[in-house]
């Protein structure tokens, strides 16, 4: 991981942008600790997918949990058929 401050990011933002795209995120730190850091679209995508992953993952324990309490709703399946 690279640290930078925003005067060196601007001055060389190709530099850091490249290196963001090739897998080495960017972290440019700023007063009262208002950092950001820079990553490849590939790297945010991955990351947001594993969190809609995770929310899924906890729903479904949540669901378990409420079966195994007993406090599941049975529903009847009707198939209609022509």
């Amino acid at each position: 991981m690279i640290a930078t401050k925003p005067i060196d990011l601007r001055a060389n933002l190709k530099s850091y942008l490249d290196n963001a795209f090739n897998g080495e995120p960017v972290i440019v730190s700023r007063k009262n600790n208002r950092n950001v850091v820079i990553v490849s679209e590939r790297e945010y995508n991955d990351m947001m997918k594993a969190k809609q992953n995770a929310e899924y993952l906890e729903k479904l324990q949540r669901g378990i949990a409420a079966l195994n309490a007993d406090k599941g709703i049975e529903h009847e399946i009707i198939e209609d058929i022509d």
